[in-house]
């Protein structure tokens, strides 16, 4: 009985030291910058979910992939890229819940949005592509008025914390990354 309750100690120590690094991390904008590769703002044109089986990581991954067409924060260029996130259903039974992705209402085509993503070589069954950053955090719905387009924002802790003009943010985001590169050169000059 005692090898038993130690047994199980170890395993509910394995299982939270597997959980600990699954906790929400809050982004300022600059910190958002220092790890995106990029900004869009655009439509989302389509929305896919897929699974992967892998052999090392396990069956049943299951992904959403993002395609959306608008214009890079960064460059001003127009852009089509695809975001890909952890989660998403292929029927009402088949899938995966992620709490951290962005909601169904999120992520509906047609959707103006403000996307932030980074390149990633395997977010896990060796599936590689531009990765949501901060998971639902990289992701803000925008909508049109008089002036042009607002970003809505989502409060304490996330990288756009209020309610934004496009043009405002897009202004701050060149400055970021500007700034980012700058640096970027500086140490690439040390090496």
């Amino acid at each position: 009985m005692r090898k038993t309750g130690i047994a199980g100690l170890g395993v509910l120590a394995v299982a939270f030291c597997a959980l600990a690094p699954a906790q929400i991390r809050s982004f300022t904008l600059e910190e958002m910058v220092d790890v995106a590769d990029d900004a869009v703002h655009g439509e989302i044109v389509s929305s896919e979910v897929f699974r992967v089986d892998s052999p090392i990581d396990g069956p049943e991954l299951y992904f959403t992939r993002l395609k959306i067409e608008g214009r890079s924060l960064n460059t001003g260029n127009q852009l089509t890229v695809e975001v890909t996130f952890h989660g998403g259903f292929l029927s009402e039974t088949e899938g995966v819940y992620n709490s951290e992705a962005p909601s169904k209402d999120d992520i509906q085509t047609g959707n103006t949005v403000v996307v932030f993503y980074s390149w990633t070589d395997n977010m896990g069954g060796e599936v590689a592509g531009n990765a949501l950053v901060a998971s639902h955090g990289g992701l803000f719905r925008s909508i049109p008025n008089w002036q042009g387009f607002a970003v809505l924002g989502r409060g304490d802790g996330y990288a756009v914390r209020n309610n934004t003009m496009l043009e405002d943010l897009e202004q701050g985001l060149v400055q970021l990354y500007r700034a980012k590169d700058l640096e970027d050169d500086v140490q690439e000059q040390g090496r």
